[in-house]
């Protein structure tokens, strides 16, 4: 058997710092953010047996009623055979209908139900909270600065995905025929 911690070199025994060039201090607080930003939704998702991507889809069916499974391949960033067991288990549990489009028939509108809306806003609540939170104990009074940060830490090209003031995220684009 051969000696695997020599093969793989020595040890490096000090911690990567900003002298590395990296901005540590942020990734950090957006890691730590993220975890404790999703703990309180995790909780809740147990329970029913349902996990993150359940949540994503949760929350963008009820933003967007009657977005296509082709608009939600597309924000969510999945792959179809991914998208196909979650659906299927928020379906299965009347969280969620999928109906024909009403315009082309190969596509699957998808939209809550009240059960799934009842579980989103539940899983929002205490993001909510959390979020009116730090912004009352960070002395930030412009949110608007928050958002715009947010907002260009995504890819410029699907930024238009996420516009939060746009009718596109009231819902206004999507579920009124």
């Amino acid at each position: 058997m051969t000696d695997r911690s020599h093969a793989a070199g020595k040890p490096i025994r000090t911690a990567m710092s900003v002298e590395d060039g990296i901005d540590f201090a942020i990734i950090e607080l957006l890691f730590f953010a993220y975890r404790d930003f999703t703990s309180d939704p995790d909780q809740i998702l147990a329970d029913y047996g349902f996990g993150r991507a359940h949540h994503r889809v949760l929350h963008f069916v009820n933003r967007r009623p009657g977005l296509t499974v082709a608009e939600l391949l597309d924000v969510l960033k999945i792959t179809k055979q991914s998208l196909a067991r979650v659906l299927k288990q928020l379906i299965d549990t009347d969280h969620v209908v999928q109906l024909q489009g009403p315009r082309d028939r190969r596509q699957r509108e998808l939209y809550p139900t009240a059960k799934g809306r009842a579980l989103a806003l539940a899983l929002a609540r205490p993001q909510s909270r959390r979020i009116h939170a730090a912004l009352g104990d960070s002395g930030i009074t412009e949110r608007t600065l928050v958002e715009r940060f947010l907002e260009a830490m995504v890819n410029p090209e699907l930024r238009v995905q996420i516009d939060v003031g746009s009718a596109k995220m009231s819902g206004k684009n999507h579920g009124e025929h």
